[in-house]
């Protein structure tokens, strides 16, 4: 009996150890083996033995990509500070040396790439004015990506990736640059209305031009109708056996009338003084005629070159 017992126990210390000496590893990670204290072997995903009390698990490896996230404050060329925010994305190769590098080298992995990046940063930044800062943001970001690959490469990591995600200056710097954009939009919208302004009065003024023109050209040819129909109604007339003054003398009367006739119709004056006596109406034929005769007096002066003579009183 005492036999069994003993041997139950010992049959149980064996399958103890032997679990002991199984463990699995998950995917995207690998395992450092130590045997007695010494590196021994590197373990990849799934279920994996190890001699056990002898071989023990030393750490873990992953190889998942990990972003490391840095807030960098740093001068520029005129004296103004600004904060930028990288952010750096790495992993370890899936391959022995990386991996024993990775986890042997470097204690801390995050602290050694923030101290290359605020070396890098501090480095490019100071020589840069503010407003480079913003516009050659890619150019920092490529500093730092190459800076890290070079340095980490030796440590087992790879550098993925390197942003500037953010730049932040001093406040009241950032609120002169606002004033500076704001005043630039102005200065611009203002030019554009004055433009627009010139385009519209130009136009404008060629619509007038080119309206008078027009009415220029309709009261020429209203006359050139009108001075027919009076040559066509003289003519009439000397047919008829009336001489051309008289006849003349008629049309234009009688233009006189149309002409009151149409002012009294479409007037608001109720009353028309007009002197339509003989006599009265012999002064106005006269007169007419008279007026008639010294415009054609000095239309002809005019284009021989001399003086015009004035009307009559």
């Amino acid at each position: 009996m005492e036999l069994l017992i003993g041997f139950g126990v010992v049959l149980v210390f064996v399958l103890i150890v032997i679990a002991s000496g199984l463990y699995t590893v998950q995917q995207q990670t690998h395992v450092v083996i130590e045997r007695l204290g010494k590196f021994h072997t590197i373990a990849g995903p799934g279920l994996n033995v190890k001699v056990p009390i002898i071989d023990k698990i030393a750490g873990r490896v992953t190889h998942r990509v990990r972003e490391l996230e840095i807030n960098v404050e740093s001068k520029t060329k005129d004296d103004v500070f600004v904060d930028l925010l990288i952010a750096v994305q790495f992993f370890v190769k899936e391959n022995n040396d990386a991996i024993k590098a990775a986890y042997y080298k470097l204690m801390n992995p995050q602290q050694q790439i923030s101290s290359y990046v605020f070396d890098t940063v501090r480095a490019l930044v100071p020589d840069m004015p503010v407003d480079y800062v913003f516009s050659e943001k890619d150019k920092i970001a490529l500093a730092v990506k190459e800076r890290l690959e070079d340095t980490m490469e030796k440590f087992g990591y790879t550098i993925m990736q390197s942003l500037v995600n953010d730049i932040q200056p001093d406040s009241t710097v950032k609120e002169a640059m606002n004033k500076v954009n704001a005043s630039a939009r102005l200065k611009e919208a203002a030019k554009n209305e004055a433009e627009a302004k010139k385009i519209r009065t130009i136009a404008a003024a060629e619509a007038e031009a080119r309206a008078k023109e027009l009415q220029g050209v309709g009261i020429a040819r209203q006359r050139l109708a009108i001075a027919n129909g009076l040559k066509e109604s003289v003519a009439a007339c000397s047919e008829a056996g009336i001489s051309p003054e008289e006849a003349t003398k008629m049309v234009l009367l009688t233009q006189h009338y149309d002409t009151v006739t149409a002012v009294g119709a479409h007037s608001k004056s109720t009353i028309m003084m007009v002197p339509y006596s003989p006599t009265g109406m012999s002064q106005v034929s006269d007169q007419i005629t008279s007026a008639l005769l010294t415009t054609g007096e000095s239309e002809k002066a005019v284009a021989a070159g001399a003086k015009p003579r004035p009307p009559a009183g």
